[in-house]
């Protein structure tokens, strides 16, 4: 499997183009710490790009993404990342023991509220945007309030980073794609 088989399955199964940025800040996250921690990058990423492929034909916490994970065999997707993007579900059952597993976890949620920061700054940009910015916006539960607060902070801690720099590393990862994601600013 390589990032053009992982695209053709995302661009399959995925309309929504928020979604789609939201699986290419999720693998950039990966890759980044794929490439801090020693992991494999290209394994990582791919997890990261398709962790959400079934979204929108498996829209419930129950269905996602354990209905996804038997398409994603049919593809060959390799059962490290199939297992992984179960883990990443919280109603699978399927525990997180690897560290990219972990990663996975903790790098999903955190990507919406970044960017739901980074779209109400003057801005608009993820270049000027500091993990303090979201930290204050954090504390306002109206602001992204579709965002889980406490399972992005029990991922980080699960992952075993400080929570505030998990963000800014989310944010430096994000930087890397900020033109595809029209957040470049202006």
């Amino acid at each position: 499997m390589n990032r053009t088989e992982a695209l053709a399955i995302v661009n399959e199964y995925v309309n929504n183009h928020g979604l789609v940025n939201h699986m290419l800040c999720v693998e950039a996250a990966m890759r980044f710490y794929a490439e801090k921690l020693g992991g494999d990058v290209e394994t990582w990423s791919l997890t990261g790009l398709l962790h959400d492929f079934d979204w929108e034909i498996h829209p419930t916490l129950e269905e996602h993404p354990i209905a996804g994970a038997p398409i994603l065999r049919e593809r060959g997707v390799p059962e490290e990342i199939v297992i992984a993007i179960l883990s990443h579900g919280v109603e699978t059952g399927v525990p997180r023991s690897t560290t990219m597993e972990k990663a996975l976890f903790a790098c999903d949620e955190i990507t919406g509220l970044i960017t739901a920061v980074a779209l109400v700054r003057p801005s608009r940009s993820l270049y000027d945007l500091e993990a303090s910015s979201v930290k204050k916006k954090w504390k306002d539960r109206a602001f992204a309030a579709g965002t889980n607060r406490e399972e992005m902070a029990q991922a980080a801690a699960e992952f075993g980073v400080e929570l505030w720099e998990h963000t800014n590393n989310i944010i430096l990862a994000m930087r890397s794609i900020a033109p595809e994601l029209g957040l470049e600013g202006t």
